[in-house]
């Protein structure tokens, strides 16, 4: 009682502290309307209306002049690269001055340039004073370096400054086009597949084709050693004593062995997963050491083989559930748009360019973070719950811990909503591997448009 106690408290907390945390939900927008103002020029004109836009530099300069007015007006490069990094600010910041002249705003303009004159180094100083010349003067584009070595501040600036007829990026502005394919074409035949699938699926059960469910199989614990598991090993010692004990020991190392950030973020984020899971894991092997023999195929039913048919299955419930998430995040988007904060992996993704760095995000997310995640909640919390009250409400109450675990109110909805195709999943199939492959296919695809929307 003390461990459930304990842990609802420190959820509650981490709830309410994920309002006021940065959403890495501006990021993304004002990303994508970046690749469509550079992909522009190379988008074919029947694709124009669904890629970019009839105006992209337009829908930037909106989209810019919304997130200052949200931060406020006194918002300066140095204060938002607190949550964007200090570059990526300054590059915003120059983005939304450019805008601003292309368009004849050249009072708008000035402030903002004076503003990164103060801010820029001497890479960039030369560029900004050229631009402050602007409309009386400036007709030498600086050097390529700096906060130039962006395509669309590089274009941008030599549409203002420079005399040459061309100021096209071939290369940067085909590969914007790509990315722009892979985050919105792609996911867009994704969700009509799942649409027809879920379809057929509502139209089988409605015809009574639907195969019956099979024997719910778990552990042999009971719903103390489920909170004790949970509040206990996950929460307590995994959530809130690791980090204590952990972090100034991998600090130590790091310092010992010269790893620096970005590399070292990469680590950390690793190093304390691992630590996260180390507790809870020991607890559960202990219990089910102590809970006798073993049914066929386990106590958690991981049933790997035939792997093909795990994937299979993964991959189908994946495109049926993904219509669905995408419904909830947009109907919580009209009820309650500002939500608050996102997982701060989100942000050290987009922002990380080092590919050892990325290597370790994208081994926590998708393999240790799939398979740690469904051991708890679809190994243990479903099969215990669905002994007790039964398979629907197994899947309702392991689905709303699996969201509230992720300690953020604005991702709650579409988790839960996830959580409610994984319960689903684990009763049709009777097989935890395929848990286990969805949420990786579903972590894979958010690390993979993360990294197509990074610079």
């Amino acid at each position: 009682m003390v461990s459930l106690v304990l842990s609802l408290l420190l959820w509650l907390n981490g709830l309410l502290e994920s309002l006021d945390r940065p959403s890495v939900g501006n990021d993304l927008g004002r990303r994508q309307l970046e690749l469509s103002a550079l992909a522009a020029p190379v988008v074919p004109p029947s694709l124009q209306p669904l890629l970019v836009g009839a105006d992209p530099e337009g829908l930037l300069l909106a989209e810019l002049d919304q997130q200052a007015k949200e931060g406020g007006d006194s918002t300066t490069a140095s204060t938002t690269a607190r949550s964007a990094g200090e570059r990526e600010a300054r590059i915003s910041l120059l983005e939304r001055a450019l805008l601003q002249l292309r368009q004849g705003q050249s009072a708008a303009a000035r402030p903002l340039l004076l503003q990164l004159q103060r801010l820029v180094g001497a890479d960039d100083r030369a560029l900004i004073e050229q631009l402050l010349l602007l409309p009386k003067g400036g007709s030498r584009l600086a050097e390529i370096q700096g906060m130039l070595e962006d395509p669309l501040v590089r274009r941008l600036s030599c549409q203002l400054l420079s005399s040459a007829s061309d100021c096209s990026q071939p290369a940067a502005e085909r590969r914007a086009l790509l990315q722009l394919l892979g985050i919105n074409l792609l996911p867009a035949l994704a969700l009509l597949a799942g649409l027809l699938l879920l379809l057929r699926e509502g139209w089988r059960r409605w015809r009574g084709q639907q195969a019956p469910l099979p024997a719910l199989v778990g552990p042999d614990l009971g719903v103390i050693d489920v909170v004790l598991l949970i509040a206990g090993g996950f929460v307590l010692l995994g959530e809130v004593l690791t980090p204590v004990l952990l972090s100034p020991l991998l600090q130590a190392a790091l310092t010992a062995l010269a790893i620096q950030p970005p590399v070292a973020d990469g680590v950390t984020v690793l190093s304390m997963y691992l630590g996260l899971m180390a507790a809870p894991l020991l607890i559960l092997y202990g219990l089910l050491r102590s809970a006798g023999e073993a049914p066929e195929g386990g106590w958690l039913q991981f049933r790997w083989r035939p792997l093909a048919s795990a994937l299979r299955k993964a991959l189908k419930t994946l495109l049926i559930v993904l219509p669905l998430v995408s419904l909830v995040g947009w109907l919580q988007q009209l009820v309650w748009s500002d939500v608050g904060g996102s997982n701060p992996l989100l942000e050290l993704v987009l922002r990380s360019g080092n590919g050892l760095t990325l290597a370790c995000f994208a081994f926590t997310a998708i393999v240790l973070a799939p398979l740690f995640e469904e051991t708890i909640f679809r190994g243990v919390l479903l099969p215990v719950v669905g002994r007790e009250l039964g398979p629907v409400p197994a899947v309702v109450i392991s689905s709303a811990v699996f969201g509230l675990a992720h300690l953020s109110l604005g991702e709650f909805p579409p988790l839960f909503t996830l959580g409610l195709g994984l319960g689903w999943l684990r009763l049709s199939s009777g097989r935890l591997s395929t848990c286990v492959g969805l949420h990786a296919l579903w972590n894979g695809l958010t690390f993979t448009n993360l990294l197509l929307l990074a610079r």
